[in-house]
């Protein structure tokens, strides 16, 4: 099993320039590669290989392009790995019949890392420390070719490193080692088991009757992101005040999605580390965040009202909760504790009687569940009952769930 753990650096300025020199470098080497891909099959209809590009990469060093020999060489072989990799997917998909995506070029904003793919051109010291008052532990991590930059060993890593990966977010840098560890203990059973219906209210409606409320990173951020965007717009376009304008903007962007995942992250523990089967919906965000459709009079060709600024605020709403992010994680936390999660239909699921298994259409501003079997209950509340029962009676006539997996 692999686990992937992330520290942040702190690079002097010689440091930090060297990463920002040798991460343009690969960014330029794969979209080299990527051009010439494309160029060799529309001339001559030849596909190159990751093979026939490596292959050359020596005499690409010693007669194009010099400055690569300051780089090394297991990370220029990853670039083009990496190249390979995103046309492997691109016939994966065009064979199952998705949209292909043809790999694009790589712009500067967003091309952000480079690895080592093995144990060869770093090193990392392992001298104990003292921590500091914040409790951060700092070592040293050497870079061939780069130089030594320190790193906040906020936590020990298991298992043997597999790769290394030097990742830029904004204006920081982190180094992320891919281990291969064993596979852990799995946490004592519990008896309890819990329905979960993720919803824009709450956050989310647990069966039995409790609620994670909605934090709304963005919406509280929303105030202080416009003036910044506002600020940004007028400044000069290449200007060194705009270019510190978009940093600015970046920072707060990068704090909302950084609470988002903290949320994530502690919500998703406690509800593994609590019951034995979670069970979700299957989402699909794409349809869940899709405008609507335009409506047009047949008789005078004019545009009728379809709520497409309602429309806007939920789907703005919905990606700000995170459902998607959430559901990850507590899929593989679940893999890791020995857990069941299971995801199930949606369909119908905010309409049935939890108690009696009656079907009735409910507006969404109807929020009450009120039954003529005499159940009354929270309208989300009722949903997660409702979504259990469904995730109990797969798991009881053998039909296969979508069991969590690492």
């Amino acid at each position: 099993m692999r686990k992937t753990y992330k520290y942040r650096l702190a690079p002097n300025k010689t440091v930090e320039n060297k990463l920002h020199w040798v991460l343009a470098r690969c960014r330029e080497l794969y979209n080299a590669g990527l051009s010439e891909r494309k160029d060799a099959y529309r001339m001559v209809g030849k596909s190159i290989t990751y093979y026939d590009q490596q292959n050359v990469l020596p005499e690409i060093k010693a007669k194009i392009r010099e400055e690569y020999q300051d780089i090394a060489a297991h990370v220029l072989q990853d670039v083009l790995k990496r190249l390979d990799k995103a046309f492997q997917r691109f016939f994966d998909r065009c064979a199952k019949g998705q949209k292909p995506g043809y790999p694009r070029f790589q712009g500067r904003n967003r091309y952000n890392s480079f690895t080592y793919p093995d144990g060869a051109g770093w090193k990392l010291d392992q001298q104990t420390r003292p921590p500091d008052k914040k409790g951060m532990v700092r070592v040293n991590l050497k870079l061939t070719k780069i130089g030594t930059v320190k790193l906040h060993l906020h936590r020990d890593m298991i298992g043997k490193v597999k790769t290394l990966t030097i990742k830029r977010e904004g204006e920081h840098w982190y180094a992320c080692f891919s281990c291969e560890v064993d596979k852990p203990e799995a946490l004592p059973s519990s008896y309890e088991d819990v329905g979960i219906d993720l919803g824009v209210t709450h956050f989310a409606a647990l069966s039995n009757g409790e609620f994670l409320e909605n934090p709304r990173h963005y919406r509280r951020a929303e105030n202080k992101l416009k003036k910044l965007q506002e600020s940004l717009s007028r400044k000069k376009r290449g200007s060194h005040r705009r270019a510190k304008a978009v940093k600015r903007v970046a920072k707060a962007h990068r704090k909302v999605r950084n609470q988002r995942a903290d949320f994530a992250h502690k919500a998703s523990r406690k509800l593994v580390n609590r019951y034995q089967v979670i069970v979700l919906e299957d989402l699909t965000m794409a349809n869940l965040v899709k405008q609507p459709k335009p409506k047009q009079d047949e008789e005078t060709g004019q545009y009728l009202p379809n709520g497409a600024a309602a429309k806007a605020g939920l789907n703005k709403s919905i990606a700000d909760a995170g459902w998607s992010q959430f559901v990850g994680m507590c899929t593989y936390k679940a893999a890791w504790a020995g857990r069941t999660l299971v995801q199930v239909d949606p369909k119908y699921t905010s309409q049935i009687c939890p108690n009696c298994g009656n079907v009735r259409k409910k507006t969404l501003e109807e929020r009450w569940h009120s039954c003529t079997c005499g159940c009354e209950l929270d309208r989300d509340t009722a949903s997660a009952k409702v979504i259990l029962g469904i995730g109990r009676k797969q798991l009881s006539v053998g039909t296969r769930p979508t069991r969590a997996t690492a």
